[in-house]
């Protein structure tokens, strides 16, 4: 199958359904996962996606015939979690997320390196806090995969926001998921990640170099987020730019904890900066 398709069999236990909003954040849009072994009556569904009738359809009908037995999410931003309720309430489902504010009553819990049994698989979760505080990723047992929602994209790199995101936790969290000695990233966003070592050591040679500029930013005049947005995201999107800001205050916050950096964290925090 083409790429374009909405579904599309990512490995023999995953079918991937591409939800119906493509944007600069969202890529070609949120990837749903239906997960199930070979010969399974029951699926697990991770991130149903925002919602809407249309890819809730696509998504059961990727579940081919299996009963729903869990939905999973990886964070509570809407691209993925939207619909995520009246899913887990249409197929009877639990709903499970590490905010519990989203999870349904005896769903089970998401502790670190908890292991969770349904469709017929074994997904273990891997806490990765950083983009936001909730961000959980699950490794497939036995199938060298890791389910990253936002926290490794398939093309591109995730965005960490202050206040929400937290950069020193999303540094932590690329470590983690490089523990795992995993292959394959299958992202919340994008195409599969075949190679996941190089895509995470990418990741965190762009946040060291991202670093390096906002110091020789800082150390050239620049005193506020958008002086700092203007000199190194030049070349990027205008539409990306309030993102990029917000990305530029999680990495001066953790500058700043960390004694590398001198100022008024008020000045690069603030919102109108």
């Amino acid at each position: 199958m083409s790429t374009g398709e909405a579904e599309q069999d990512w490995d023999e236990q995953v079918v991937r359904v591409l939800a119906p909003n493509p944007s600069p954040m969202t890529l070609e849009g949120t990837n749903t996962y239906v997960v199930a072994a070979p010969g399974a009556r029951t699926a697990v569904v991770i991130d149903p996606g925002p919602a809407g009738d249309e890819h809730a359809l696509r998504v059961m009908r990727a579940t081919r015939g299996r009963q729903v037995e869990l939905v999973l999410l990886t964070h509570g931003h809407w691209d993925h979690a939207e619909g995520a309720r009246a899913f887990a309430d249409t197929t009877g489902a639990p709903l499970a997320a590490i905010d519990p504010d989203l999870a349904t009553p005896g769903a089970p819990a998401l502790a670190d390196g908890g292991v969770l049994a349904a469709g017929g698989v074994e997904l273990t979760c891997v806490a990765t806090p950083g983009h936001t505080p909730d961000s959980v990723s699950f490794l497939l047992a036995g199938r060298d995969t890791i389910f990253t929602g936002d926290h490794v994209l398939g093309r591109g790199t995730s965005v960490v926001m202050w206040p929400e995101g937290d950069m020193r936790a999303y540094l932590d969290s690329l470590e983690r998921v490089l523990a795992t000695g995993t292959g394959r990233i299958f992202p919340g966003h994008g195409p599969l990640v075949p190679d996941a070592r190089a895509t995470v050591t990418g990741y965190l040679a762009h946040r060291r170099e991202r670093e390096t500029q906002i110091l020789a930013a800082v150390a050239a005049g620049d005193r506020t987020a958008a002086e700092v947005v203007a000199r190194i995201y030049a070349a990027v999107d205008p539409v990306l730019h309030g993102p990029a800001g917000k990305s530029v205050r999680a990495h001066v916050v953790k500058l700043l904890a960390e004694g590398r950096l001198a100022g008024d964290v008020e000045e690069f925090t603030t919102a109108g900066s």
